[in-house]
């Protein structure tokens, strides 16, 4: 079943805008594109020189208007939240699985985080506006699309509490590499997550103490331990969560997560996606050759990061033996 009479078919909600203390939905028209460049944000930027997005008015309705037009909505049936630490494979992952046609990959929506973030609503509207979006996010807009995945940002960890009350039976998968190569790899591109007080500590859960004195190098090694400790303590709690981690390899990544979310695709389908691992995460048109920091020095102490990241291998390896 489609949505080709559906009057919002190719419509999805992208932004939230505040005035004079209401909030709005900030609609775009997608046409016939699908999601499949590595970030969400890119998506956005193509669609805005259509026709329909590019006029002087924006389109705009109430947030009680996403909730009554996602109800008759037909949407792909929705496999997995991925939780991961930033430069992990973590779009690599969803550029793989972006190839099959049977999935619709979301990755880094910013209007998931502007629900999940947001200090305008509380726990029940926030609930129920992030079922609405994801369900028009997830829209079935061609009639091989059956799979919805989503890759959260980095700091959504520290809403899987949150999410896990939403989606009590959905597989997380949570996605992590060795702590010195993700943060060589900031080094060279920091993400802003890295940049102290880009994004409110607080998100993080970080304190004033905490920063104190703190390098700015030194910072990005305290957000990527609390991502670690984050994961441990989620794991702790909740056993429906597949642990991937890079250093095992990218195919054993998206063997074991396709192995939990529980699909069947087609030898063909996965043959696509394993071919995608020999380009660039970030540029389908240049050949992977292997990352480009791996001899940068590092000027951080790395001993309470280092400790949470073995902690989480134990745990993966003590799966493995049982």
């Amino acid at each position: 079943m489609e949505n080709t009479t559906h009057p919002l078919l190719n419509w999805i909600p992208y932004k939230l805008i505040e005035k004079e203390n209401e909030v709005y939905i900030e609609w775009l028209y997608l046409d016939d594109k699908k999601y499949i460049d590595p970030f969400f944000d890119e998506t956005i930027s193509k669609c805005k020189s259509h026709a329909y997005n590019s006029t002087s008015f924006k389109i705009v309705s109430t947030v009680e208007n996403l909730v009554d037009w996602s109800d008759e909505l037909v949407s792909a049936d929705l496999k997995s939240l991925v939780f991961h630490v930033s430069r992990c494979g973590s779009t690599m992952l969803s550029q793989s699985l972006a190839t099959s046609n049977e999935n619709i990959m979301v990755s880094e929506a910013p209007l998931i985080d502007e629900i999940l973030r947001s200090h305008n609503f509380g726990t029940d509207k926030k609930s129920e506006l992030l079922r609405s979006a994801l369900k028009f996010l997830g829209q079935k807009r061609f009639p091989e699309q059956k799979n919805l995945i989503v890759k959260l940002d980095a700091w959504h960890i520290f809403k899987a509490g949150f999410l896990r009350s939403l989606f009590p039976e959905l597989p997380f998968a949570l996605l992590f590499r060795n702590p010195g190569e993700v943060l060589k790899s900031h080094q060279k591109m920091m993400g802003m997550h890295m940049v102290p007080n880009l994004l409110p500590p607080d998100v993080f859960g970080i304190s004033a103490t905490e920063i104190g004195e703190i390098s700015f190098q030194q910072y990005g090694a305290l957000v990527l331990g609390k991502y670690f400790q984050g994961f441990l303590d989620f794991y702790e709690t909740d056993q429906n969560v597949v642990k991937l981690n890079y250093n095992d390899g990218m195919k054993s990544v998206i063997e074991k997560f396709i192995s939990f979310i529980n699909i069947d695709y087609s030898a063909s389908e996965l043959e696509k996606m394993y071919e995608r691992l020999n380009r660039h995460s970030k540029n389908e048109n240049a050949i992977f050759k292997g990352d480009s920091f791996k001899e940068e020095v590092l000027e951080i102490d790395l001993t309470l990061v280092n400790s949470l990241h073995e902690k989480l291998e134990n745990i993966l390896l003590e799966d493995i033996t049982n």
